[in-house]
């Protein structure tokens, strides 16, 4: 008969807090740990009996105690947002972070996953693009610790962290229609190198119209590279039957946006319905505030930092991969409203 070690796992689960704070009272780090919290991981630990695989952890503290994030695109807000909490994060635990940006760049993406290895980080957070997936097959295939963030590479067994971006497209779209406007178009940056995200939000775009019974024009899809979006802009409002309002895929085809419509004396609130994925500092103050789904940065940050320090707990065996989804929320203001309709 087999009997199975109490994980560290088990003993979160019992105390009812997440692993990588029972990581923490195990490293003696409580500086941000309530007493009753400590409490309870003791009570847990004793009654489990957990015995902590000290030879492994000591291993792991013996390391450079140090993080590389790659970023795909850091101008993203979105993307800052979430290094910030993951720096926060990581610096809570006693871990430097080094951050790079790979400008959606495959080989500079490559540049910066051999230099990060030659510097002996622990573990790797990626905002992956989609041109190394042979080089991330080995680090995972090698069990090196690494977590994906926003995006995720098909086929590999590593978890990461995500936005519903079909909920997010639904939530969008629907309150749009609440206000009036049937005939919307979606904007997003080019999708020729199958950036998930990028994609869902597309497919989100057409479930969503397809939900709602109203038609899919593939001319008011507009993916297109930055430099290149304003004029797939125009097209839209040279269509015989342009556009009533525009759901922006995030805030830098926002700012295209924003751009094409101060150019054109094109009034949002009146003359187009306009909301965006990703909140920016601005959207409040903007005339009229733009309403926005925004994303749980924060959380999604500090759930990536849980996924990688439960990496290097030997006795965490995975199963597989996951991707852990994060719920949008709706942020309502006016550049969706139309002249005698409010929710």
């Amino acid at each position: 008969m087999t009997i199975e070690k109490t994980t560290i796992s088990d003993v979160a689960k019992y105390a009812k807090v997440s692993k990588s704070t029972v990581s923490q009272f195990l490293n003696e780090r409580y500086e941000y740990m309530r007493e009753e919290t400590r409490e309870r991981i003791e009570q847990a630990i004793e009654e489990l009996n957990y015995q902590p695989n000290n030879v492994a952890r000591s291993l792991k503290l013996k390391s450079t105690a140090t993080i590389g994030v790659i970023v795909a695109n850091i101008l993203h807000s979105f993307s800052t947002q979430v290094i910030r909490a993951i720096e926060d994060t990581l610096n809570e635990n006693d871990f430097s972070t080094i951050i790079c940006n790979a400008d959606d760049n495959p080989k500079k993406e490559k540049n910066y996953i051999e230099t990060l290895l030659a510097r002996q980080v622990d573990g790797l957070i990626v905002f992956p693009t989609s041109g190394n997936r042979e080089l991330y097959k080995r680090l995972v295939d090698s069990n090196f610790p690494i977590v994906f963030v926003d995006r995720y590479v098909n086929g590999l067994n590593s978890d990461a962290v995500m936005l519903d971006n079909e909920k997010a497209i639904h939530m969008a779209i629907e309150h749009l229609l609440t206000n009036g406007y049937e005939d919307i178009a979606v904007l997003t940056t080019s999708i020729d190198t199958a950036v998930v995200p990028r994609v869902e939000r597309v497919q989100g775009y057409k479930s969503a119209m397809k939900r709602f019974d109203l038609p899919i024009r593939e001319a008011y899809i507009k993916s297109r590279d930055l430099p290149v979006l304003k004029k797939g802009i125009a097209e839209l409002f040279k269509l015989e039957k342009p556009p009533q309002a525009i759901v922006s895929g995030n805030d830098l085809t926002l700012m295209e946006f924003l751009k094409y419509a101060s150019e054109h004396d094109l009034k949002i609130g009146s003359d187009v319905g306009l909301v965006t994925i990703d909140e920016v500092n601005f959207m409040e103050i903007h005339n009229p505030p733009i309403t926005t789904i925004a994303q749980p940065t924060f959380e999604m940050g500090e759930k990536a930092v849980e996924l990688l320090l439960d990496k290097f707990d030997d006795s965490n065996q995975s199963e597989g991969a996951q991707i852990y989804r994060f719920d949008p929320s709706i942020i309502v203001r006016k550049s969706a409203e139309k002249a005698g309709v409010r929710i």
